[in-house]
């Protein structure tokens, strides 16, 4: 942890002691939901607030009574990986009159609460801010009419709201990611991998309708995830005409030999002209055409169910402490604001611009302005349909570039899921470009060996849901074989490479402690000395301690947690989860960690412990790296095609500057090419890790959520941004956590 100065704001100076904050969800439900309720309860309990829940959503503030209730530390346990909201949430009539709010109005100063942090969709926060902008006459109407004190007014002269999103269609601009849309893509995406093993069985088209009555992107980024034939979305209605190219695109996909189709449907898909495009009318229409054994599966509220992901719990973790940040920092002057992601940082930007903005889309598409509406989107969505059309929609030959550079991609270290996506986005993009492309076996070592072949448009077909590494991947380092990798370079005329690579699953534990009381888990991740995956697992997953090389601890520390622990199973839980990275200590392994804990807590709890081991590796990427890993490969391929016609003189190459070696990854925002060379200034080489890791700013925050007295870095929180400002000029990546 970054130690404090001047120019930095600690959470010591925040306090919360006297405020009353009420959270409720609105509106639909999303996964994701219960972490936020969750975080905001705990972040508000640490800082000194009360904190209270409001049940059924806006109707149970204007009904009053028990659905308002203080909450407690224990009355959030256990609510991390449940899906929906146990708070409720219900659609409310009488919050839309001005009795309604007048009412809730009453509720509200009845204990004290002038602090609202809403969960919800577009119309819940709008309610919000019109509550907000009433409260002041309000108050006066409920004292002409003798139901507060004439005190109470100044007492409590203002409302201060701040929003997040739940929606699962990611359809709320102002933010990359809304709660609730990683869980619903891993919930399609499930059902897509288990749909093509019996499509390809029988050789059928599928046509999936996703959920996306007004915003396309959980069936764009789909679509993208698992490489489908063709996809319809509300944003960007298809060409007339687009019947007969479909079926075209469908039939040659056939004709190279692939036994399968995909097509999805977003549930409000349009044509030109505003008719609805159903998934029936699909199914007739490649039936029709094609005389395709064809079948339709509608996915329906299975897309909000189940557990929410890792990513949408730490989103939701995250967002709900900076939406307590921010009701702690907010005046009566400060406008209502939505607590948002943009790259991988938390931001505040006004709730009405926001909405205003999300408005402006539909009101686009409704004037059929359809570029227009897909821009206000945001660069991420913009950024997924141009790199889908660019991915499954091959150009004739004679379109093509023609470049004459020869490319190479490989995959090096150790395997990872994603790396597949991002060969197949590598490849295609190259084609499109007009090189010719070549995969490389086995790495480093399969080079050296000229383990090299030609690879064309259909090799990749339905390599994004694949695990592992299809081309396979070594830890051979190249020093010892520069020689020979130069002579395959030359036979092979090799003028650019894409390395793709690295330097060279708690939720179920949990659960099979539950029927036993007072059990502490023990789990080793990998991650070498790099400490992310126990860290943001940790807080996935609720942790109550996760050590890392990054942070060093020892005997004193260990026996801190121990008490720590302890001192809850005595009290509230009854079961306890800590991780170790694997290479956090020498000393201090997990055996020894396993084996001080069970001593410790004789008598109090029982230990199990658990080394994940290389099931971590193994497994279908998530919709996340399949996106990310589409994306970051089709990035560098276009910017290896600028630099190939940059540095091309006289019929060579010439790859002599700084600049054409680089490494590709997100910083903060935007994804940014950085020279090699200066990495050394970075990274710790012996160790394989950057020497300043952005994630160890959440430490502090799985220690707060777990009880522990901490401090907590708000140097980046407090500024609120605009809506229009808030995406950098070159940021094209979704999110990154």
């Amino acid at each position: 942890m970054t130690q404090p100065d001047s120019k930095k704001i600690f959470f010591e100076n925040l306090s919360g002691a006297g405020k009353a904050i009420a959270v409720l969800t609105s509106g639909g439900d999303a996964q994701g939901m219960n972490a936020a309720v969750r975080a905001v309860v705990r972040m508000g309990l640490y800082v000194g607030a009360k904190v209270y829940f409001i049940h059924e959503g806006y109707q149970g503030m204007v009904d009053g009574g028990d659905n308002i209730r203080e909450a407690t530390w224990e009355s959030v346990s256990s609510m991390l990986q449940v899906g929906g909201t146990v708070i409720g949430s219900a659609r409310c009539k009488d919050f839309r009159s001005h009795e309604g709010r007048l009412k809730a109005a009453h509720n509200l100063v009845k204990r004290g609460i002038t602090n609202l942090c809403v969960i919800g969709g577009d119309g819940s926060l709008t309610g919000a801010n019109l509550f907000r902008e009433e409260w002041s006459g309000l108050l006066s109407e409920l004292v002409q009419q003798g139901l507060i004190e004439a005190d109470a007014v100044q007492k409590y002269s203002a409302l201060h709201i701040v929003g997040m999103v739940g929606s699962i269609d990611n359809d709320f601009c102002g933010t990359d990611m809304t709660i609730g849309t990683d869980s619903a893509l891993h919930r399609i995406i499930e059902v897509v991998d288990a749909i093509m093993t019996t499509a390809q069985s029988h050789q059928r088209t599928f046509v999936l309708e996703v959920m996306g009555r007004h915003c396309g992107y959980l069936a764009l980024v789909s679509a993208l995830a698992c490489g489908a034939d063709w996809v319809l979305i509300p944003e960007m209605p298809p060409e007339d005409g687009w019947e007969e190219k479909m079926c075209q695109k469908l039939s040659a996909t056939r004709s190279r030999g692939t036994r399968l189709n995909i097509i999805i449907v977003a549930e409000g898909a349009i044509d030109r002209h505003g008719k609805s495009i159903t998934s029936s009318f699909v199914k007739d229409l490649v039936v029709k055409n094609l005389g395709f054994d064809t079948r339709v599966t509608i996915l329906g509220h299975v897309q909000r169910g189940g557990t929410p992901s890792a990513f949408d719990r730490i989103l939701a973790s995250r967002m709900g402490v900076e939406a307590v940040l921010a009701l702690l920092e907010t005046t009566a002057n400060t406008p209502a604001c939505v607590v948002s992601l943009c790259g991988n940082q938390s931001v505040r930007v006004p709730l009405m611009e926001c909405v205003q903005t999300t408005q402006e889309v539909q009101k686009a598409m409704d004037q059929k302005r359809f570029e227009e509406a897909v821009k206000l989107r945001g660069r991420s969505f913009e950024n997924n349909l141009r790199t889908y059309k660019l991915l499954a929609h091959r150009k004739p030959e004679s379109e093509l570039p023609v470049s004459n550079f020869n490319v190479a991609v490989l995959n090096v270290g150790a395997p990872a899921a994603g790396m597949n996506a991002a060969v197949r986005s590598a490849v295609r993009v190259g084609i499109s470009e007009g090189h010719k492309m070549f995969a490389v076996s086995d790495g480093f070592e399969g080079f050296y060996k000229g383990q090299i072949k030609e690879i064309k448009w259909g090799d990749v077909g339905g390599w994004t849901g694949q695990g592992g590494s299809l081309l396979g991947t070594k830890r051979t380092l190249p020093a010892k074989h520069v020689d020979k990798i130069a002579e395959q370079m030359r036979k092979y005329n090799i003028n650019a490479l894409l390395v793709i690579g690295g330097f060279e699953t708690c939720d179920r534990i949990k659960q099979s402690a539950s029927g036993t009381k007072r059990r502490v888990f023990i789990i080793e991740t990998m991650g070498g000395y790099c400490g992310y995956l126990a860290t943001v697992g940790g807080l996935a997953a609720g942790a109550d301690a996760a050590y890392i090389y990054e942070e060093p601890f020892d005997i004193k520390d260990l026996q801190a947690n121990v008490e720590h622990l302890t001192e809850k199973m005595k009290t509230s839980i009854q079961r306890g989860l800590v991780l170790r990275n694997e290479n956090s200590n020498v000393n201090y392994t997990t055996d020894f960690i396993y084996q001080l804990y069970t001593e410790e807590g004789r008598g109090v709890f029982d230990c199990r412990k658990n080394v994940l081991g290389h099931m971590q590796q193994g497994g279908a990427p998530s919709p996340f790296d399949r996106n990310f890993g589409t994306k970051i490969s089709a990035k560098a391929m276009k910017w290896l095609s600028q630099k190939l016609v940059e540095s091309y003189r006289k019929g060579r190459v010439f790859a002599n500057t700084e600049d054409t070696c680089c490494l590709l990854g997100m910083h903060a925002r935007a994804l940014v090419f950085q020279p090699v060379v200066q990495l050394k200034d970075h990274t710790d080489f012996v160790h394989r890790i950057p020497k300043e890791q952005w994630w160890l700013k959440l430490r502090p925050l799985m220690k707060i959520l777990a009880k522990y007295k901490t401090s907590y870095d708000v140097s980046d929180s407090g500024q609120v941004e605009h809506v229009i400002h808030s995406r950098p000029k070159d940021s094209d990546a979704s999110v990154a956590m």
